[in-house]
């Protein structure tokens, strides 16, 4: 940027000292204002680098849980609202712990959910490839699209459905201290045998919450 020696700008406000002090408060502003200040160009959106991606709405690992049959956050409506999800239910097996009887019943319900979500995961999938086609050339229309998002929100919902389902089947075996035991390992309840309220009988109040 050019500058001007101060002598020519001493002596164009010389005349206007009220104008000296506002042109010294506007560059004062401008300095200290990023939008004013520079340009923008250097800027990025949260959405920088997505561009590099074959289908935009997908991450790589979104589409690795996906062709997995792995939960993607969507049955959090069950998971915190005390509904075990079984996949978890395993990982915990032996913290919470389960009977073998519970570990079978757990484990048919998981080989279920896969079986039906790995194939409903691959519909998703496509159909975003079908609307990311769609968008990178150019062909698209109002009746098009509506095709092509009833065909991926019919696949996510299925595929909502199969996770969600599988998680309000395992309350239907689980004990509701097992239940209460999982979601404190899972960070959702704090651990009542830590934290003994003040007033109860330690013995008692653990021997009523179960704990060890």
């Amino acid at each position: 940027m050019e500058t001007w020696p101060y002598d020519i700008i001493d002596r164009l406000f010389k005349p206007h000292p009220m104008k000296r002090i506002l042109c010294t408060s506007l560059a004062v502003l401008i300095a200290a204002s990023p939008a004013l200040g520079q340009h923008s160009h250097g800027s990025q959106t949260p959405y920088a680098g997505m561009q590099n991606r074959a289908i935009k709405s997908l991450s790589e690992n979104d589409i690795k849980e996906l062709r997995r049959g792995g939960g993607w956050g969507l049955a959090l409506a069950a998971e915190l609202n005390g509904m075990p999800g079984p996949a978890h239910l395993l990982e915990l097996k032996d913290q919470i712990p389960l009977t073998q009887d519970q570990v079978t019943k757990t484990q048919a319900l998981l080989d279920d959910m896969r079986k039906a979500a790995i194939p409903t995961g691959e519909r998703l999938i496509a159909a975003e490839t079908a609307l990311e086609t769609a968008f990178s050339k150019g062909a698209v229309e109002e009746a098009s699209l509506r095709r092509l998002l009833a065909e991926a929100e019919s696949a996510r919902t299925e595929l909502r459905f199969i996770h969600l389902s599988q998680h309000f089947k395992t309350v239907q075996y689980l004990k509701p201290e097992q239940i209460r035991r999982y979601n404190i390992l899972r960070g959702y309840a704090e651990d009542p045998c830590k934290n003994i309220p003040a007033g109860h009988n330690p013995e008692m109040y653990r021997r009523h919450m179960g704990c060890k």
